[in-house]
C-alpha cells in the first residue's frame, strides 16, 4: 500500500490520531513506523469485518509494533 491508498483507506478519527501522536512523542515512532502501524491498524479492521479504524485497531497494532522493536 502505497501513500495514496494510506491516505484514502487509513482514515482515523481524533482518538486514534492522539494514539498515533503518543506513539511517535513517547515511544519514539519514526514517520515509517506510524505508518506501518496505520497499515496494520487496518489490516485488524478487515479482519474484524469493520469498515472503519477504530482506537481498540490502533493500539493492537502498536502493541504489535512494540514487540517487533523489542523481540
Amino acid at each position: 500500500m502505497g501513500t495514496r491508498e494510506v491516505k484514502k483507506f487509513c482514515q482515523v478519527d481524533d482518538q486514534g490520531k492522539e494514539l498515533l501522536e503518543m506513539a511517535v512523542n513517547r515511544l519514539g515512532f519514526s514517520a515509517r513506523a506510524y505508518t506501518r502501524a496505520l497499515k496494520v491498524a487496518r489490516t485488524i479492521a478487515d479482519l474484524n469485518n469493520e469498515e472503519r479504524i477504530s482506537p481498540v485497531h490502533i493500539s493492537e497494532a502498536i502493541q504489535y509494533r512494540m514487540m517487533d522493536k523489542y523481540f
